[in-house]
């Protein structure tokens, strides 16, 4: 699992920070001592249950947990020595200093298809070249990494096996702040584990990936997520893929408070690409971005306050071949309204090389609708 250091408050991901005094917060001794007079009101009907919040998630957890499996993976004896030999320090230090063995971890996967395609992290599995996956029923197989993909956090494994549990996937662009879910995974070892929380924030960007090319647009929620639970699912209250559950934020190196998951709308096309091509295909408009705040829709003279800034058009690139420019404000990807840079991102992530993208553009007050053919990296 993924660890958030040092640890990160919801409000400081977004560059933010409200504080309020506890005093103002009190009445004034001279308030405290009088009794406000109050009036009879007309009761009102209001049915509480409108929000069809189930009493349990005994359903949604029985679906789920037969397609959520346990992954150990490990550095195999040749690789181990292989990487001690050509430890550079090996002679001044010895080679136990510098390398304390064949690296091992564990994680967890879901089932993708019933053939024994599994989607689990990159982080869970990118040291190892033995990776073992364990089902429900306790069956052990030998698995095959497909492809891994570092700008996304995933990775693709094979096993040979028939008939395997899938779950429904769910549409993860209206999943809303708020709804229920369950993350479904294999904490500390501790396999089929099920957890609950809500979702407290979407398009989050943690900056845990590195890279230009990286994308983060995480699910954030206060489901208890532990390392262990890399790679398991995020499902909603029916029981349906909603991502893949990725971070945490801690200090600690366990749960605090917060969780990350992929949502499955990225995850299906990185997975897809992998299967089908062994590497991601993405295309790209080639910009460079930052949100859009109120002090920068000032400087630009705009009566807006969301929306993504292009900072830079690359050379080359799709952007530059469309006519965008830099101050352009983009409010929309074929139609659907973006209020930020993960958003953005998630969206033209989604594409190919060679799809075309209708943006939605703010210049100098003025709205234009620029269509822009993706390019490759």
């Amino acid at each position: 699992m993924k660890k958030l250091l040092p640890y990160m408050f919801a409000g400081m991901v977004g560059g933010l920070v409200c504080l309020g005094g506890n005093q103002l917060m009190q009445p004034s001794a001279e308030q405290a001592a009088t009794t406000p007079q109050t009036e009879n009101v007309a009761p009102q009907n209001v049915d509480f249950r409108v929000a069809n919040v189930p009493f349990d998630f005994k359903s949604a957890a029985k679906r789920a947990m037969p397609s959520v499996v346990h992954i150990t993976a490990k550095e195999s004896e040749e690789t181990a020595s292989r990487n001690k030999r050509n430890n550079p320090f090996g002679g001044l230090f010895g080679d136990e200093w510098f390398y304390g063995g064949p690296q091992q971890g564990s994680g967890s996967g879901v089932i993708y298809s019933k053939d024994g395609y599994i989607i689990t992290n990159n982080h869970v599995v990118d040291f190892a070249d033995e990776v073992e996956v364990t089902t429900y029923d306790n069956r052990t197989f030998r698995a095959k990494v497909v492809g891994t993909d570092k700008t996304t956090d995933l990775a693709v494994l094979k096993i040979e096996a028939d008939n395997l549990p899938v779950l429904q996937l769910a549409d993860s662009d209206k999943a809303e702040v708020g709804e229920w879910v369950l993350a479904v995974g294999n904490p500390f070892d501790l396999t089929s584990t099920v957890t609950a929380g809500i979702i407290s924030a979407k398009a989050r960007d943690i900056n845990i990936l590195r890279g230009s090319k990286s994308i983060e647009s995480f699910i954030q929620t206060d489901a208890a997520v532990n390392p262990g639970n890399s790679g398991g699912a995020l499902v909603d209250a029916q029981g349906r893929l909603l991502g893949i559950n990725t971070a945490i934020a801690t200090n600690t190196g366990s749960f605090q408070g917060y969780s990350f998951a992929i949502p499955i709308s990225i995850a299906t096309k990185v997975v897809d690409d992998l299967i089908q091509y062994g590497e991601t295909q993405r295309g790209l408009i080639g910009i460079d971005i930052q949100d859009l705040d109120s002090e920068s829709a000032e400087e630009l003279g705009l009566n807006i306050n969301q929306g993504v800034i292009i900072v830079g058009v690359i050379d080359g690139m799709a952007g530059q071949y469309a006519g965008l420019l830099p101050d352009d404000v983009i409010t929309e990807v074929d139609g659907k309204k973006v209020k930020s840079a993960p958003e953005l991102q998630e969206l033209v992530g989604r594409k190919r090389p060679g799809d075309v993208v209708n943006l939605t553009i703010n210049r100098n007050g003025s709205l234009k609708k620029i269509p822009v053919k993706l390019k490759a990296g």
